[in-house]
């Protein structure tokens, strides 16, 4: 993408509010402790690139990846504890009650995307990105398709 292309790419972003905080950086923008882990999670996959957020005043890196041919994205602190990945899956990969779930929480809407949501180290959830009506949204289910309490 050329430096015109991806400034207005950001410019439409903004001006359509789809922007968030996060902030696209470079690796060297990262502290060492989050290099040294990022350079471990991404054996085998290609780096997309990498930003920059801050959650509940907390500051957090993200560096976001492809393998073999499926996103997968790793949250990390400023420490490089490792405490986010999000990675696509097939929804046909998934057990038959995540999958009967996750098309009854969209039974008007397609189903373009799903990810699992893992969190120091234990899967959490399943998320969804449905298409509906011209408008995309997202839902989650648990790890066994069950509603969540609240949103991961």
């Amino acid at each position: 993408m050329t430096q015109r292309m991806f400034t207005a790419t950001i410019c439409a972003l903004l001006f359509t509010g789809y922007a968030s905080a996060e902030k696209l950086i470079h690796k060297a923008d990262m502290p060492q402790a989050v290099r040294k882990t990022a350079d471990a999670q991404r054996q085998g996959a290609v780096v997309r690139g990498y930003s920059k957020d801050s959650e509940n005043g907390q500051v957090e890196y993200e560096e976001e990846l492809l393998v073999n041919g499926h996103t997968k994205d790793i949250t990390m602190d400023a420490r490089g504890n490792v405490m986010e990945v999000e990675e696509e899956v097939a929804l046909s990969s998934l057990p038959q009650s995540v999958q009967s779930a996750l098309k009854n929480r969209a039974p008007q809407g397609q189903i373009r995307k799903v990810e699992s949501l893992t969190k120091g180290g234990k899967l959490v959830a399943y998320e969804a990105q449905v298409y509906t009506n011209g408008k995309h949204s997202e839902i989650q289910v648990g790890p066994n398709g069950e509603r969540l309490a609240h949103e991961e």
